[in-house]
């Protein structure tokens, strides 16, 4: 009986690992980028801009005739078309997209922080861990999915991270993980610069730095850019922070415009990377942000764990393997501690094998139900 009962155990262990075997063979992402854009609220990736924002008592705007120009429009499908139309002529009808809250889809990160570290951690860890509670560039003591694909074969050396922030050294564990980390103002990762790649040096040197610890989300582009042409890489971490310093500054007008140049940087790299066979419908993006913000007349400036509804966020999710379904409605809570397993997921292998506690993938965006 224990002998019929062992193969029954090995056959099924077997049916279980030829599905999955065969479900990853179907799938025809090869490469993953992930993409952040820090701070940016679900109110104006679905609704547009806000009207009573755009003025200078509550918004800070310098010019109040030209922002309105660019963005106010009568309905929130117009408004929010003016500012992100990659993402509304793109992804809306080729791809996902989660957080609407008052259509019933929900996105939330589960930290209780609702800042950007624990944002971070939280999304490349799979988990939240509460001894993350602060934005100090303390090496993450947790594993994340790119640290762990950049240690399977397949990966080594195809694994990458940009950000403008300087913390990123010590999200991604730089010296632990051994990751190429391109962030901040003076970038630690070397390479053979390329001529393209000296303009870039010089220009991180000697542009006027409006926050200290924070650069230019231009130049990041560009150094990104330059980079994946050179490198090739099969995942790739993109952070994006101008929007978050302008809304902590109170100046709604260059959220708007950093917002509507933060759609352009995406639509750009989704063309380069289709021109380019190793990219071309192979490649999925999986877009987000690391926390809400609070709404109203001042609230819209901040964040953290005093502010309701900051830990409300939206998810956008754009690749071969994602079905269709457009924004969607009245669906299954989506966490922000999703993403981390969606990536290992769609790249046809398992995070939760490493990392048991990590939350599961969103199986709708891989084609399959929760």
């Amino acid at each position: 009986m224990r002998v019929k009962m062992r193969w029954v155990v090995v056959f099924t262990a077997w049916l279980f690992l030829a599905g999955s075997a065969a479900a990853q063979a179907e799938l025809k992402t090869r490469n993953v980028v992930l993409i952040v854009a820090d701070g940016v609220r679900w109110q104006e990736v679905f609704l547009g801009p806000e009207h009573a924002l755009m003025d200078k008592k509550h918004g800070g705007v310098s010019d109040v005739a030209a922002l309105r120009k660019d963005f106010w429009r009568d309905s929130p499908a117009e408004g929010r078309q003016a500012l992100l139309p990659f993402f509304w002529s793109v992804i809306a009808q080729q791809g996902q997209l989660f957080g609407h809250q008052t259509k019933g889809s929900v996105a939330r990160v589960t930290n209780g922080q609702k800042f950007s570290y624990p944002g971070y951690n939280e999304m490349l860890a799979g988990r939240a861990d509460p001894r993350v509670d602060s934005n100090d560039p303390r090496p993450n003591p947790n594993l994340t999915v790119f640290e762990w694909l950049a240690g399977l074969p397949e990966f080594r050396g195809r694994v990458a991270a940009f950000a403008t922030w300087q913390v990123f050294d010590a999200i991604f564990n730089r010296e632990r993980s051994g990751l190429y980390v391109y962030a901040g103002w003076e970038p630690n990762a070397a390479r053979a610069a390329t001529p393209k790649q000296a303009v870039l040096d010089e220009l991180y040197r000697t542009t006027t730095r409006l926050w200290s610890d924070n650069a230019s989300d231009a130049l990041m582009h560009a150094a990104m850019k330059e980079y994946i042409q050179a490198e090739r890489p099969r995942l790739l971490f993109v952070g994006y922070g101008e929007a978050d310093e302008w809304a902590h500054s109170g100046r709604y007008d260059l959220v708007l415009r950093s917002t509507h140049q933060f759609d352009k940087f995406v639509a750009e790299l989704w063309a380069l990377l289709q021109s380019m066979p190793e990219y071309r419908e192979q490649t999925t993006f999986i877009i987000t942000t690391d926390h809400g913000r609070g709404s109203g007349s001042k609230k819209w400036r901040d964040h953290g764990r005093k502010v309701a509804g900051a830990e409300n966020i939206w998810l956008a999710v754009l690749g071969p393997d994602t079905p269709a379904l457009g924004e969607r409605a009245q669906t299954a809570p989506v966490a922000q501690s999703q993403i981390a397993a969606t990536i290992a997921a769609l790249l046809g292998q398992d995070f939760r094998r490493a990392v048991p506690a990590a939350a599961p993938p969103i199986g709708e965006v891989i084609g399959r139900p929760h």
